[in-house]
């Protein structure tokens, strides 16, 4: 199963249309997964032309994303749990985007948190889990490059977690 990954499109202020390495992408995936800061419901349409496609609400959505996404939630992949969140919400104590996303599911619940928020692409594994932040395909900020993730989940486990990178977000 391919699944691919990401977060933080800003659109239609950031770009008007996906990005053409995001798209060769998207071409043959199973699912989609979305993190949030799509800003327009219009972003899951595009989105969900190619694939079945799930996500949460980031900070910059409005009502409209926020009622059909919530900002957090557990889907199943393939027998594999992603804990899906944007990272925005603080669970306590001041604490990094990484760190919030973290606290936003009980330990043992899920195999991976895909989370966005910050624009920086993440992935390392805290306590057994996968910390996956795919970047942003159409806002880099201050990265040195757009990017995206795709997961191969095969026979219930996450087999590979990668980033594109690439430079031309048209």
């Amino acid at each position: 199963m391919k699944v691919v990954v990401v977060s933080d499109t800003h659109m239609t202020r950031m770009a008007k249309k996906l990005p053409d390495r995001l798209i060769r992408e998207l071409a043959d995936a199973d699912a989609i997964l979305h993190a949030g800061d799509w800003m327009t419901m219009g972003v899951w349409d595009m989105l969900r032309a190619y694939a079945e496609t799930d996500g949460v609400a980031g900070n910059n959505d409005g009502a409209d994303i926020v009622a059909k996404f919530g900002h957090r939630k557990i889907v199943t992949l393939g027998g594999v749990r992603v804990g899906l969140v944007h990272g925005h919400i603080g669970t306590g104590k001041r604490a990094d985007t990484e760190t919030n996303a973290f606290r936003s599911f009980a330990p043992g619940t899920v195999d991976a948190v895909v989370f966005g928020h910050s624009h920086v692409p993440v992935k390392r594994e805290r306590d057994g889990v996968l910390m996956f932040n795919p970047g942003s395909a159409a806002d880099k900020r201050r990265q040195p490059k757009y990017s995206f993730g795709v997961f191969t989940i095969t026979g219930g486990r996450l087999l590979q977690a990668e980033h594109i990178y690439y430079d031309d977000k048209s």
